[in-house]
């Protein structure tokens, strides 16, 4: 993936190129994690605690699964459910893609 903007706002894929959300990513881009998720915007919030933990060698870096826990939670108030930083990943579908191109919609 060319960039952490580029991630957490792909929306799908077509072939070998990521599908941008240019206009949520022209707005939300500079957020945090944790701001992303405190608008709601819990599957980029997620795409972002994964970005991070691409960046680390470390897959058990606790301020990654810092990251995944904080979205868990304010996820867990927003919708009165409870659920897991772990159950996050089935929930929002998101893996780390290495692609080369990007088509910004």
């Amino acid at each position: 993936m060319r960039s952490r903007e580029d991630f957490i706002f792909t929306i799908g894929y077509d072939g070998p190129a990521a599908v941008i959300d240019g206009h949520a990513k022209k707005q939300y881009s500079k957020l945090s994690t944790k701001e992303l998720a405190e608008k709601g915007l819990f599957r980029a919030a997620y795409s972002s605690a994964v970005w991070s933990d691409s960046r680390n060698l470390d897959s058990r870096n606790p301020q990654v699964q810092k990251e995944a826990e904080i979205v868990a939670q304010i996820y867990s108030q927003k919708t009165g459910t409870s659920v897991s930083a772990e159950s996050l990943q089935r929930l929002f579908g998101v893996h780390l893609v290495d692609v080369k191109k990007s088509i910004v919609l």
